[in-house]
């Protein structure tokens, strides 16, 4: 009980000094994430170009990406072992992030950080392939088709805005898929009710492609493809969360 109380008085000195201390943690393994990263980013950043060669390759185009400034390959390349050392760093980076929340928490409430944070982990991870793998492929066909037949239109895009595309893209679906996990966290603290949630699911319907519409570049296409399963995230945290009621 006297550790609960403490907790319950963590002054906002603490919980800034806890907030550092995590911080610097979190960036540290981030380094070393991507020390290790820069051994396999040649071979990432392929996997990253893959889409545009199916792309261009299905509309019987020659695969082709200028690279304009002096160091844009080296850049590009450093770039993409950035986003693969977070990749390789996530368990350690949410464990992180999930041990700063759960130092405002009772005792008692810290057996859900414990189930949260690999959860997370998993979420990101499969948020970032899903787009690299799944909605890519599909984005990429559609602005090289969009444009074929189109007379004076020659089709070759920047190896640096293509990178970053597809990176920063990868890095919001994996952020935005961490959605439920906010979700279930917030109903199981008490914080929201599940009746609000289902009473909630027309705005969230709405603000899923509002959401879509401000985290991604101006295109349907992009758009439309993290609005939905943004939604249907929503939709499977209630499932959870009343799943979770029905066995307590």
């Amino acid at each position: 009980m006297e550790q609960e109380e403490e907790l319950k008085s963590m002054s906002l000195g603490d919980h800034l000094e806890e907030l550092r201390a995590r911080l610097i943690l979190a960036i540290l393994g981030l380094a070393v994430g991507m020390g290790i990263a820069l051994f396999w980013g040649r071979g990432f950043l392929h996997l990253i170009l893959v889409p545009f060669e199916q792309a261009m390759k299905t509309s019987s185009l020659e695969p082709s990406l200028q690279a304009i400034r002096v160091a844009e390959p080296f850049l590009v390349y450093l770039k993409a072992s950035l986003v693969l050392g977070l990749l390789l760093s996530s368990p350690w980076v949410f464990y992180q992030i999930w041990a700063f929340v759960s130092a405002g928490l009772y005792r008692h409430e810290r057996r859900y950080v414990y189930v949260v944070a690999p959860i997370s982990v998993v979420l990101f991870v499969g948020g970032v392939l899903f787009f690299l793998l799944v909605i890519a492929p599909i984005a990429l066909k559609f602005f090289v088709q969009f444009n074929a037949g189109v007379e004076y239109i020659r089709y070759q895009p920047s190896l640096s805005d293509y990178v970053s595309f597809i990176l920063m893209l990868s890095v919001v679906f994996g952020l935005t898929f961490q959605t439920p996990i906010f979700i279930v966290f917030a109903e199981r603290m008490g914080l929201l009710s599940l009746k609000s949630l289902q009473k909630a699911r027309r705005y969230i319907f709405l603000a899923s492609f509002v959401i879509g519409a401000i985290a991604t570049p101006p295109d349907v296409i992009t758009q439309i493809a993290l609005a939905v399963p943004l939604y249907l995230l929503y939709e499977a945290a209630m499932l959870v969360c009343r799943f979770w009621r029905r066995r307590g």
